[in-house]
């Protein structure tokens, strides 16, 4: 096996090319370099977009196969999530993969025949129905999807589990106000969104619950808050109210994304300003399958050079994933592995993904590979 030092200089390479969703030249080429030396059966470019899928037959047909997924964007900050990383560690996992492609089935100890996805505009809650819309995880039949992502704050090499939802639902929602202008000195001649605007903004604060249980769970922040034009003259016509709004299950987002409407429409039928809603990067629950999160816990506790030991959350990450999306098709379990205790969050800009962890993280998907009974 090459040195952790190539994989450095790889996943280095990546980070010194960020490219953001939709726009993943330089990650996809770079992959595909990469995996043509690793014996795949099948390589498929320009998946959904800048999605690479590459595929091992391990075993003869009547076995089934099972995918393992990576994000490959960047944020318009660079590459201040680690996806640099998670591509680097699936790379490191083909590298494995074409050496147990190589050995008599007699002693391949992979279970099942394995698709890897390199996955596009995860940042934008796009990439993985655009996968899922290519037709490739039904092309091979997949019967099973795993995925991960480092988690600062946690000791490196520490697995973290959550056996039902890993990552909130969450989706951005503007809500565009049309009252009517008129002169600044005859406001009543005019409808002016504003006291919409304020009684919106203030019943959503109501939506945000204390508990953090998964049926429970919800949160509304406001993003931005736009009503009319700095025209002295005139008052205001139009307006806009901006939120995020969170929740632990996709059943718990539905009821309040349907709550959230009815305070709207309540309020503006009330006032007499007419609604437009527009939803802006729609994440579902990452909702896993509890009976694979169980064997990660019995495989990944199992004896091993690279993993230092498994935690269970106590409470779903607020955060969102698009992993969420394949979850809503076939089983699958998306978890954290820590990269350290002291790394700067996801996001932050002084983050950058540590190369020490990117053979745990690999270790973890041959783990997956070799132990792993899908139902």
């Amino acid at each position: 096996m090459r040195e952790l030092s190539y994989y450095a200089s790889l996943r280095n390479r990546l980070h010194e090319h960020p490219d953001v969703s939709g726009t993943e030249h330089y990650a996809h080429d770079a992959i595909v370099a990469e995996l043509q030396q690793h014996h795949a059966d099948k390589i498929h470019t320009h998946v959904g977009g800048y999605g690479v899928c590459a595929y091992w037959q391990m075993h003869s047909s009547g076995v089934d196969t099972i995918a393992l997924r990576a994000d490959i964007d960047a944020l318009p900050i660079g590459h201040r999530c680690g996806h640099d990383g998670h591509t680097t560690i699936l790379l490191r996992m083909a590298e494995r993969l074409g050496r147990y492609r190589l050995m008599n089935s007699a002693d391949n100890p992979v279970r099942y025949n394995v698709l890897l996805i390199f996955q596009p505009e995860e940042e934008t809650g796009k990439g993985a129905q655009k996968i899922l819309s290519s037709g490739i995880l039904q092309t091979y039949d997949v019967k099973a999807i795993f995925g991960l992502h480092n988690l600062p704050g946690f000791p490196l090499g520490t697995v973290v589990l959550e056996r039902h939802t890993f990552a909130a639902a969450s989706s951005g929602v503007k809500y565009h106000l049309k009252g009517r202008e008129t002169h600044a000195s005859t406001p009543e001649k005019g409808i002016n969104p504003g006291l919409a605007a304020a009684e919106i903004i203030t019943r959503f604060d109501s939506l945000n619950t204390a508990v953090s249980d998964l049926g429970g769970f919800r949160q509304s922040t406001l993003i931005c808050c736009r009503v009319g034009e700095e025209a002295f003259g005139t008052s205001a016509g139009q307006g806009d109210v901006m939120f995020t709004l969170r929740a632990f299950t996709n059943d718990a987002m539905q009821k309040l994304m349907h709550t959230a409407d009815a305070i709207v429409d309540e309020v503006c039928q009330r006032y007499g300003v007419e609604m437009a809603k527009e939803l802006c990067e729609p994440f579902r629950a990452t909702e896993n399958t509890p009976a694979l999160v169980d064997q990660l816990q019995q495989i990944f506790s199992l004896p091993n050079e690279y993993l230092r030991g498994v935690q269970t959350l106590d409470t779903p990450f607020r955060w969102s994933e698009d992993f969420a999306d394949y979850l809503q098709q076939i089983p699958g379990a998306f978890f954290g592995i820590g990269s350290g205790e002291n790394q700067p969050e996801l996001h932050h800009p002084d983050y950058n993904f540590p190369d020490a962890l990117i053979d745990p993280a690999a270790s973890c998907f041959d783990l997956i590979v070799k132990n792993i009974i899908v139902p």
